[in-house]
């Protein structure tokens, strides 16, 4: 009688096969926040704003305190994520190449460049993910980005730009990730969801039974939209995280939260200089390099997998995508900055994160330190930001006017919210830091 041989790859499926039964890769649950200072939560200390689903998450979670993002701005911190690498380096330096001109001929060049840097929707989806996006996207439809479902189709003929049909996520319904999830479940595959809702960016119209909590005597009624609107967000990522349990995944699921830039809303204290508005929210919020801009919780939750707490190590946008195929225990094909969040060592060893701040509306191909504005530096409990000039030549060019300050160093743990500038007393400080930002930026 013949022995039945199986093909060598058929034998290597079966192993891998029986391999991934034993231990099946975690889902992933990517929590984005859309406009949201760190300070704006529950569990982050904040004494009005209510997130009761994300303060339980929290609970639930190794949280990050001093988490930043790679630039203030959605579509370049979104594409920093996605690629774990800096603005400079993928391309992505502001939300559009010239405003709102031509953006479905210029933006192809932009995109096609960006796609050539390896991402980790497509890695995952490489390894047998299903992945679903949903939400805030800025480069071209689901499709383009290596999702094997979505919402978004990006086609500026029909109104696609950074999200489209994608941003009624979270506002109108759970739905689509809810049935997205059951697909996943019923096909027995580990899954990807990108759930980005236009959360609680502008539009602010709340739910009235939500606003009516936060209008109060003394509180500007921007401020109570905002605050409304980031309860809303709360409440959806509760539906979101609810229905985990209810499907009784939730072990094997890592949940990652992030925000994608700060926001500060108009404020009745006219006289504070950092309350000084710009399109109804304070300058030295969204688009700036101060810490409302760029700071943010980083939450990594998988129930008796990684040890809920709290730390104050530096955590990082970039950091994303090694931890994601770090935790799924895959093998990272392409050379990163970042480092995986779950290793301790690394942890430590870091001293420093950095970032880059450009021009809001308009990119320069190919030269992407053209529409440079500040880069930065965060070294235990020091800041520094260096002020550049890059070409700014849309309409909104004044956006960073009012600061011309080449040099800005802070003590973030005596100043968290950076009033006192203090370069002029610690010169060596500012000269090593500035020194670690050039080696930085220079790096290949």
């Amino acid at each position: 009688m013949k022995k039945l041989l199986l093909p060598l790859t058929l034998l290597a499926w079966s192993l891998a096969t029986f391999e991934s039964i034993a231990k099946p890769p975690p889902n992933i649950v990517f929590i984005l926040s859309d406009d949201q200072a760190w300070t704006d939560y529950g569990f982050m200390g904040h004494p009005e704003i209510k997130t009761p689903h994300l303060d339980e998450l929290a609970r639930q979670s190794l949280v990050f305190e001093r988490g930043y993002v790679a630039a203030p701005l959605c579509r370049p911190s979104l594409a920093s994520m996605l690629t774990g690498l800096y603005p400079f380096q993928h391309g992505i330096t502001g939300n559009d190449v010239e405003g709102p001109n031509r953006r479905a001929e210029l933006d192809v060049p932009v995109r096609k460049q960006f796609y050539t840097h390896q991402n980790f929707v497509r890695f995952l989806k490489n390894n047998g993910y299903l992945a679903h996006q949903s939400g805030k996207w800025w480069e071209g439809s689901w499709q383009d980005g290596g999702f094997t479902h979505g919402m978004t189709h990006g086609n500026p003929a029909r109104g696609g730009r950074h999200g489209d049909e994608g941003l009624t996520i979270g506002r109108k319904s759970m739905k689509p990730v809810k049935e997205f999830i059951d697909l996943a479940i019923e096909k027995q595959r580990p899954f990807l969801t990108w759930y980005a809702p236009f959360l609680p960016h502008t539009p602010h119209n709340p739910p009235a039974q939500l606003l009516k909590k936060y209008i109060v005597p003394g509180r500007s009624m921007d401020e109570a939209k905002y605050y409304a609107m980031c309860e809303w967000f709360d409440s959806t990522c509760g539906e979101l995280l609810d229905y985990l349990n209810k499907k009784e995944i939730r072990e094997n699921t890592l949940v990652i939260y992030i925000c994608d830039n700060g926001w500060a809303a108009a404020s009745t204290n006219k006289d504070d200089p950092a309350q000084k508005l710009w399109k109804g929210y304070a300058q030295r919020s969204k688009s700036s390099p101060f810490e409302k801009g760029i700071r943010t919780p980083i939450m990594l939750s998988w129930p008796e997998r990684i040890k809920n707490g709290r730390t104050q190590d530096l955590a990082h946008a970039i950091d994303l995508f090694p931890t994601i195929v770090a935790a799924a225990e895959l093998k990272l094909t392409v050379k990163l900055p970042g480092i995986n969040l779950l290793d301790r060592q690394a942890r430590a060893k870091r001293k420093r994160v950095f970032g880059v701040c450009h021009s809001v509306y308009n990119m320069s191909p190919g030269n992407p330190d053209g529409t440079l504005q500040y880069l930065w530096c965060v070294e235990n409990d020091w800041k520094l930001l260096l002020r550049y000039s890059g070409l700014d030549t849309t309409r909104y060019k004044q956006l960073h006017i009012w600061d011309k300050e080449p040099t800005r160093l802070y003590n973030l743990k005596s100043d968290p919210h950076e009033k006192n500038e203090l370069s002029a007393m610690h010169p060596e400080i500012v000269n090593r830091l500035r020194k670690g930002i050039h080696e930085w930026h220079l790096a290949p």
